[in-house]
């Protein structure tokens, strides 16, 4: 997928173009390179739409070349105007025709309903997410065969680190790095590598092709090259520079950490600020939220969008949808694998459990795998191939979620294991339990259908007949099942 790019602007008006509402509509402009253009040169445009004004910040990337990327979301006539502390930046402009998207198109993610998400055009979405924290640090080759593993899995999300990552199973060094370094390891944290950040450009755009959010991790604790020393206004720097760069792509996701609280080197006063800054700095308002080792950030600021929590104690799920009534996703419950860590060797049932105590506690969870590989290739870190069984399940409890009502399923009051929309719809879990029946008390006057399903063998079989109001529903007492209600005549 290729970006749609305005023509190159030598001055005055430019010729008018077309880009779908929500793609990119890029201006590149030709500017000053003596000095840091970087700190030195500023760079805006005013985006006008009928009554409305959205200014976007341009960057410098290299070669004397700056530009302004900016996502329309109105059909229709949209003009815009520079302006620059640069004579040659400034006062240029432009105009160009939003168009209707494509089939594929249904813009940014947001949340909706409040506790759930869908994309702007209405489109119900289930964020069904995996972790390959340093997968674009890993080269051409590993990263294709990352790509291709997604193409054909079933996950919409992935947790990616923007900086590269040092940690266990996860030593060698990245294709690029993000800023200027001397031979002996030191960074300009002021210079900016062009190549690092068109790297994952593409990658992004590659994501944005298979459907996939990215969920993009501004600082990690996971670190041997500097990047979490960086001084006060290197950080700010650093976070108005990728947000210049890449808010304009509708799949963007902003994660101000993984683990926030095992960054040392900065305090609860830095996040805040940092969250302040791309809050003001994004034009197009993307997911916002921060993740968590031991300690929680207060979810409950009003720059949180939604909650990412870590954490195998699935009832905290609940508890967080009613405590903080946002959308809660518990991005790392654990992973299925074999490494010596107990948080990296979980089974694949147990990992399918996890998904599914989350659903009927009104959220959602994300998967990861840690399967011991002699190359140290293991997907939670550089992605590559999928060895796991749970990512089928996970398809199969998709294709479920997909079939409930949009609105996003609820955990129903004095229901341990239970969700839905009252009158609609409802899901029970009965993890570890294994009842031969059970009772059941659905919203008086509708007849529902019912449905066993089998989240590990993936079998549904309906259950002859209609039910409602209160009954008692004979089960084939077995553990990790689940029942589904849905209206029917």
């Amino acid at each position: 997928m290729k970006l749609t790019v305005a023509m190159l602007i030598c001055g005055g008006l430019a010729a008018a173009h077309s880009v779908e509402r929500w793609r990119v509509y890029e201006v590149t402009l030709a500017g000053p390179a003596a000095g840091n253009p970087f700190v030195d040169v500023r760079l805006q445009a005013a985006f006008h739409f009928r009554n409305r004004i959205v200014t976007v910040d341009g960057f410098y990337d290299g070669n004397s070349t700056y530009r302004i990327r900016f996502m329309p979301d109105e059909i229709g006539e949209w003009n815009y105007e520079t302006s620059s502390n640069a004579p040659e930046l400034n006062g240029k402009r432009g105009s160009f025709a939003a168009t209707a998207p494509s089939a594929a198109n249904h813009g940014p993610a947001r949340v909706r309903y409040t506790t759930h998400f869908a994309y702007e055009d209405g489109t119900p979405y289930i964020p069904i997410g995996t972790t390959a924290y340093a997968w674009i640090h890993q080269g051409d080759e590993l990263e294709k065969q990352t790509l291709e593993t997604l193409r054909s899995s079933p996950f919409n999300k992935i947790r990616m680190c923007i900086f590269p990552k040092d940690y266990l199973y996860n030593k060698n060094e990245p294709v690029y790095y993000p800023f200027e370094r001397s031979a002996g390891g030191t960074n300009d944290y002021t210079r900016f590598v062009p190549q690092f950040w068109a790297h994952l450009e593409r990658r992004i755009l590659d994501l944005q092709a298979l459907g996939i959010e990215a969920d993009l991790i501004l600082f990690h604790p996971y670190d041997r090259w500097g990047y979490n020393n960086m001084p006060a206004d290197a950080n700010d720097l650093y976070l108005r520079y990728v947000v210049a760069r890449l808010a304009a792509y509708r799949n963007v996701w902003w994660s101000m950490a993984n683990e926030w609280d095992f960054v040392r080197t900065k305090n609860v006063g830095d996040w805040d600020r940092f969250f302040r800054i791309v809050q003001e700095s994004d034009p197009y308002a993307h997911l916002r939220s921060i993740h968590q080792g031991n300690q929680m950030y207060d979810h409950a600021k009003p720059w949180i969008t939604h909650v990412s929590w870590q954490g195998s104690d699935m009832a905290k799920i609940r508890e967080f949808v009613q405590q903080y009534r946002k959308p809660v996703i518990d991005d790392e419950c654990q992973y299925e694998g074999t490494i010596p860590s107990n948080w990296g060797n979980i089974s694949a049932q147990e990992l399918v459990r996890r998904f599914w105590m989350g659903t009927v506690g009104g959220g959602y969870v994300g998967h990861g795998e840690t399967y011991l590989d002699p190359n140290d290739i293991l997907w939670w870190s550089k992605g590559g191939k999928l060895k796991g069984q749970s990512p089928a399940r996970i398809a199969f409890l998709r294709k479920i979620l997909e079939a409930a009502p949009p609105e996003g399923l609820n955990s129903i009051p004095g229901q341990t294991a239970g969700a839905g929309q009252p009158g609609q719809y409802y899901l029970f879990y009965f993890d570890s339990h294994q009842p031969a029946e059970s009772d059941f008390n659905l919203a008086p006057g509708t007849k529902y259908r019912a449905d066993i399903i089998d989240p590990w063998e993936m079998t549904i079989t309906p259950v002859p007949g209609t039910f409602e109001g209160g009954f008692t529903l004979k089960l084939p007492g077995k553990p990790y099942l689940a029942v589904r209600f849905h209206k029917g005549d």
